[in-house]
């Protein structure tokens, strides 16, 4: 049996969607970042900055300190860093000033065979630097892809990871492989994919460089160290990956999941270890659907954890969504708009089942006041705490509470969507920084929105709960 090197930091939840499989013409990139189920976020914007000499990157991770000269000239983009930066920034996902997504990463795992021939290198690269180093200096996806695999031959990592990188035409899937090898596929127009904590690319065509990157000499180094027969062709995950019962439990699962939702017709078994990476939906794909997708936890099927199934089965399989969630995030690209305009960096602090997905504009000079306020205990000013707090409230009288907290995601979907229209229409001529200065009032104002909603929905669950208690019982009010 191959064997995980599991990595108890890090499990996520991604997709990915081609311009052509959405309902306008959007690319689409989404995760959801799991880790702890108190690890707080931040939701920032870093400033377009020009330095005179070469910048030098160090990582605060001092069990793994990667150093790298960087550019001289930093873009600005969004990002969403921990709370603490004691073990890495973790900035995760962000969309640059040049209408560039990235989202990074999806924790994977790598055999034991791939491993012995090339082993993880100490001081590499790994998840907490990637957007902080890749980010910023990148004007496509696929030059995204190139810089981080750049890094990667020369510089090596520390684990197995999968990447997702956008732009308004193209969008790349990248998973490294051991210490210094990776490759990455562009999703086709009209396709999605979904990912689970496992090596997920199948099919590598060496010969179609439009469609598939990959590091120098990857096919000598599996041919030499006797890994697979590439005659026939070059299938990375079966070369590279790993096929054992906890991916049939914890990670196969969320991507049949997702090919249930998006592509109902076909029938797979949940535990199969070949369903496709890449994969056509029966509908044009919105937004509001792929967050759907991240909030899932199996609804609808015997596996549902809050569900009526056998308490076996509600316990096989791990969900989409789930406590350990810090944040999920859907990275949009719209098109036929200025770069200016187009992205949006949809958001959800927390839980995303017990979230609200907060559409922010990605061409800002600021970022709302709560959502730049993270620590590692409940604070009542966090835009994290503040979502967080009302997934604990319904939690501890779920079946209660679950249909008012469902009610206001609801609500808030539709003041939200009906925002972002508005702004978009009160913006159309705008440039500059009139264009920055409204779209970051307009942020402020989608979190005004929706962290008020919350806070009265706070106020309302405690105030249910009070008689909810088990010490507690009918009394005769004559008494």
């Amino acid at each position: 049996m191959l064997t995980h090197q599991f990595n108890p930091y890090s499990a996520c939840t991604s997709i990915l969607v081609g311009k052509n499989a959405t309902a306008d013409g959007s690319t689409l990139i989404g995760r959801n970042e799991d880790s702890r189920a108190a690890w707080a976020k931040k939701f920032v914007v870093h400033p377009h900055q020009e330095f005179d000499e070469p910048q030098t990157f160090t990582s605060s991770d001092a069990d793994h300190p990667f150093t790298m000269t960087l550019p001289k000239i930093r873009a600005k983009y969004t990002a969403t860093p921990e709370w603490t930066a004691k073990y890495g920034l973790f900035e995760e996902d962000g969309i640059n000033e040049y209408g560039v997504a990235m989202s990074a990463t999806e924790s994977t795992y790598c055999n034991a065979r791939v491993l012995a021939a090339d082993p993880y290198v100490q001081d590499g690269i790994g998840e907490e630097a990637m957007v902080t180093v890749v980010l910023p200096y990148i004007r496509s996806a696929r030059e995204g892809v190139e810089r981080l695999g750049q890094i990667v031959e020369t510089k090596g990592t520390y684990e197995t990871n999968g990447i997702l990188f956008s732009d308004d035409d193209e969008v790349w899937y990248m998973e490294t492989g051991a210490g210094h090898y990776w490759v990455a596929q562009r999703i086709p127009d009209d396709a999605y994919a979904v990912v689970a904590n496992q090596l997920a690319i199948q099919e590598i065509d060496i010969a179609d460089h439009e469609n598939y990157l990959f590091a120098s000499g990857i096919r000598d180094f599996v041919v030499d160290h006797d890994l697979a027969d590439t005659s026939n062709g070059f299938n990375f995950r079966d070369v590279f990956g790993t096929r054992d019962l906890s991916d049939q439990h914890y990670n196969t699962p969320r991507v049949w999941d997702g090919q249930r939702y998006f592509t109902p017709e076909v029938d797979q078994d949940p535990e199969s270890f070949d369903l496709p990476f890449i994969q056509r939906a029966n509908r044009l794909i919105h937004v509001d659907e792929v967050q759907h997708y991240l909030a899932s936890h199996y609804e609808g099927t015997p596996f549902d954890p809050v569900g009526s199934g056998s308490d076996a089965d509600k316990h096989r399989y791990r969900p989409i969504s789930l406590a350990k969630t810090q944040e999920s995030h859907v990275l949009q690209l719209r098109p036929d708009m200025p770069v200016g305009r187009q992205g949006i960096h949809w958001l959800a602090m927390g839980v995303s089942a017990e979230s609200v997905y907060v559409p922010f504009f990605a061409n800002v000079d600021d970022t709302p006041a709560a959502y730049q306020v993270a620590t590692e205990k409940y604070d009542p000013t966090s835009a994290y705490w503040i979502f967080k707090l009302v997934g604990v409230l319904v939690d501890a009288h779920y079946h209660q509470l679950h249909g008012r907290l469902a009610d206001v995601q609801k609500e808030l979907a539709i003041q939200l969507g009906h925002h972002l229209i508005e702004t978009d229409a009160a913006v159309a001529k705008m440039t500059g920084d009139q264009l920055t200065t409204t779209l970051t009032e307009a942020n402020t104002k989608a979190a005004e929105i929706a962290l008020t909603a919350m806070q009265q929905l706070t106020a309302e669950l405690i105030t249910t709960s009070t008689d909810l208690s088990p010490l507690n019982y009918n009394t005769d009010l004559n008494l």
